[in-house]
């Protein structure tokens, strides 16, 4: 179901961002949502939205985050704010074949790493957010993240931040694939809000 997925997209978006937020404003984030998110940039060939976050059970920290959002009680505008700038920095990307050429490589030659050290190692880590730097960075309005200046001083962070950015922006590829916009958003917001609590109930099933 395309109104399914593309939820699932957005959940996949406002993860990214959400944990983006907490590493720059608390220095730590949610370890499985983190897992799922960075997993998600080498799954580029997925069969379907679930496929690309390894089903929905580690999306429970961005369905609650689209929940939140949507209805408007408890909106966290910094994660507003990073998921606008995302899917901005989405729309400059899909006009630039040529950096979407490099970044397809770039995870590709990644994924040998991850073979070998596993995901959450620090050297893979390093090499996404290099890869970033070197593409998404350049692409103008950049995503400013604000937050601790202490934990933004920390260079492990901040290449984790990157990462994380990547992820998000690799979220709003799948998003616009799946025939997600902001106006249809803005229009089934309400949709959307419900559709995400029967996936989030559904994802906490799944975790047992």
């Amino acid at each position: 179901m395309k109104r399914e997925a593309r939820v699932i997209a957005f959940a996949g978006i406002l993860q990214g961002c959400r944990l983006v937020h907490d590493l720059a404003t608390q220095g730590r984030a949610d370890a499985q949502a983190t897992q799922t998110s960075l997993a998600s940039i080498f799954r580029i060939d997925a069969e379907d939205a679930a496929d690309v976050f390894g089903g929905i059970s580690g999306l429970r920290l961005g369905f609650e985050a689209l929940i939140d959002q949507v209805d408007g009680k408890q909106r966290n505008l910094p994660v507003t704010r990073l998921a606008l700038g995302v899917l901005r920095l989405q729309g400059k990307l899909m006009r630039q074949p040529r950096m979407l050429a490099t970044l397809r490589a770039g995870i590709e030659s990644t994924q040998r790493q991850v073979d070998h050290f596993g995901l959450g190692h620090p050297t893979v880590q390093a090499r996404l957010a290099e890869l970033y730097v070197e593409t998404l960075s350049q692409l103008r309005p950049r995503v400013i993240v604000h937050g601790n200046p202490q934990h933004l001083a920390n260079a492990q962070l901040v290449a984790q931040i990157r990462t994380l950015l990547l992820a998000a922006v690799r979220a709003a590829v799948l998003w616009r694939q799946v025939g997600g916009s902001q106006l249809r958003l803005l229009i089934r917001r309400r949709e959307y809000a419900m559709l995400a609590r029967g996936l989030l109930a559904r994802s906490t099933l799944d975790r047992g």
